[in-house]
């Protein structure tokens, strides 16, 4: 199967950018099954990812019956680029994936605290795409089932499926309150976040506004089920109420052997407050970086530890697992005939 690819930005006008100068940008990349005549070539310009070649706005493969669709949503200071492994397997197993940028918190555009700090502010991203998907999906219409909609997140990734669900902020990791003394004040990505936080509540009319929004439901009911993939600290943040109130079906996927997001403080303590969870946790010594892409050397050169896994494992492999489990667990969900 040939692999479809298309990109764009659509502009979110109920919400401003950090800069405060215009709407919030979401910058999109979609995959999909292209029709065999397509031809494929490699993504131009540097990657610190190993990338599969791509046919460019190729037409869509027509197929028996629509296909599901899957939102993802990368891991903080990442791209929607870090998560096309499992996008492109995903492809291979019957769906279309369309993943976003979300705004300052992405590393296709200048890191801003803003985005680090208001997690909340991922959700609507992807929501976005629904509600504007006549704005992307051009000669795609007629071939996503908009019935049968997942989403699929790694680390602050998973913290934003967990939002679609239903799962509602109590409070943000790095707020000062929440400190805890000679503990990290902001994630690697950003490690003096902590300090910022005060200083842009007096500053910033975008980040306050969005400050005063963390805890409204950003659930979204077009989600059936979603992909959990190595959930971070921050989800200690949701109020477990909320998570006991969810009632849509979530796969937990996490490392054995991972410390950025301990599995007991973090995948373990969510499954157990979800009434229908499953915990797969991956053999092998296998850490959180695990669920970002293979290496190309220009990643290897700048990010090694990013990229290297235990003697003995193949990521490729890793990541077929995921996208193996990922595909039964979605194509199994039961869509209601009355959606």
């Amino acid at each position: 199967m040939k692999l479809g690819f298309r990109e764009g930005v659509l502009h979110d006008e109920t919400r401003p950018d950090w800069d405060e100068t215009g709407p919030r940008p979401v910058r999109w990349s979609l995959w999909y099954p292209a029709i065999d005549e397509s031809i494929e070539s490699e993504i131009p310009g540097r990657s610190w990812f190993r990338r599969a070649a791509v046919a460019s706005d190729a037409p869509v493969q027509p197929a028996t019956k629509p296909y599901p669709l899957v939102l993802l949503s990368h891991g903080t200071g990442g791209s929607a680029a870090g998560l096309e492994w499992l996008a492109r397997r995903l492809v291979d197993r019957g769906f279309i994936a369309l993943g976003v940028d979300h705004h300052g918190n992405t590393g296709g555009e200048a890191y801003r605290a803003e985005g680090f700090a208001c997690l909340w502010e991922r959700a609507p991203d992807l929501s976005l795409m629904l509600d504007r998907r006549k704005d992307w999906q051009g000669d795609l219409a007629g071939h996503i089932d908009i019935k049968s909609v997942f989403a699929a997140g790694f680390s602050a990734g998973a913290y934003t499926v967990m939002l679609l669900l239903g799962a509602v902020a109590q409070f943000s990791q790095f707020e000062q309150s929440r400190l805890k003394p000679g503990g990290p004040r902001g994630p690697r990505e950003f490690p003096d976040l902590a300090d910022h936080i005060r200083s842009l509540l007096g500053t910033s009319t975008a980040f306050r506004d969005s400050w005063s929004r963390m805890s409204q439901s950003y659930r979204d009911d077009r989600i059936r089920a979603a992909l959990v993939c190595a959930p971070g600290r921050s989800i200690r943040g949701f109020s477990e109420e909320s998570l006991e109130a969810i009632n849509k079906p979530a796969l937990i996927l996490v490392g054995d052997a991972d410390n950025t997001a301990p599995v007991e403080e973090c995948s373990k303590w969510l499954h157990a407050r979800l009434d229908r969870s499953t915990f797969r946790m991956l053999p092998g010594g296998l850490g959180h970086y695990v669920f970002l892409p293979e290496g190309s050397p220009l990643g290897l050169a700048f990010a090694e530890h990013l990229f290297v896994d235990p003697a003995g494992i193949e990521r490729a492999a890793v990541h077929d697992e995921i996208a193996e489990r990922s595909g039964v667990f979605f194509h199994g969900i039961d869509i209601p005939a009355d959606v």
